[in-house]
């Protein structure tokens, strides 16, 4: 679907998903992460990149694992995740749209869990390469768990920690061969919708990745 169809859609609140494609398991248990490897930092720094090229291939479970638990994974035994947060709220819940359906990244078990059962791919962001790219993520904040912070700096607060999940995906994608956009030009109240989100959840950007087209 064309960019600008999208955002016609959009304006007319009539921008919905699409049915699923195969069955959508109610979970799906990922294997554990390899934590171990990798290319140096340095190398990835200067392979890090945006890129709106994707391949259609589908991530191999244990590739999506990893890149998960690098995303927002649990790295300490007292919980402490890959990326930090402001007085350890964890306020970002990391959601997964999938040709299946929309999961819910679930760190402390590291687990999907399904929360919408429809391929929720081409509400993640105007750009038509959205629509087929295997896996689009979409970083939500939850203001409830934020009580210790002021109203007026809930936002900034969480926008922070998002990008901080963002970074540690771009990083993870470098490492491993794979491409990866940010992207805030996304239509908010459709994918809060589609996710079943509540009024203290605000979707705050979404990320597409994938293959690089023509590298698989």
């Amino acid at each position: 679907m064309s960019a600008l169809t999208k955002l016609a859609l959009g304006m007319m609140g009539r921008l919905r998903p699409s049915p699923a494609k195969g069955d959508s398991a109610h979970s799906i248990a990922l294997p554990p992460p390899a934590k171990e490897g990798g290319k140096p930092l340095y190398e990835v720094l200067a392979k890090r990149c945006s890129s709106r090229a994707f391949a259609q291939t589908a991530l191999p479970l244990s590739l999506l694992s990893d890149l998960l638990w690098a995303a927002d994974g649990i790295n300490r035994a007292d919980g402490g995740r890959t990326a930090p947060s402001a007085i350890d709220a964890q306020e970002i819940d990391v959601f997964v749209a999938l040709p299946t359906g929309a999961y819910h990244y679930v760190a402390a078990i590291h687990e999907l869990q399904l929360v919408a059962a429809s391929d929720l791919r081409k509400l993640t962001g105007y750009q038509d390469f959205v629509d087929e790219a295997p896996l689009d993520l979409v970083y939500v904040a939850d203001y409830a768990r934020m009580r210790m912070v002021p109203v007026a700096m809930r936002e900034s607060y969480a926008s922070v920690a998002a990008g901080a999940i963002a970074q540690n995906v771009y990083l993870f994608a470098a490492s491993n061969g794979l491409a990866t956009v940010l992207r805030a030009w996304i239509d908010r109240s459709a994918i809060a919708d589609a996710l079943g989100l509540n009024h203290d959840q605000q979707v705050l950007l979404s990320q597409t990745v994938g293959y690089p087209r023509n590298a698989t």
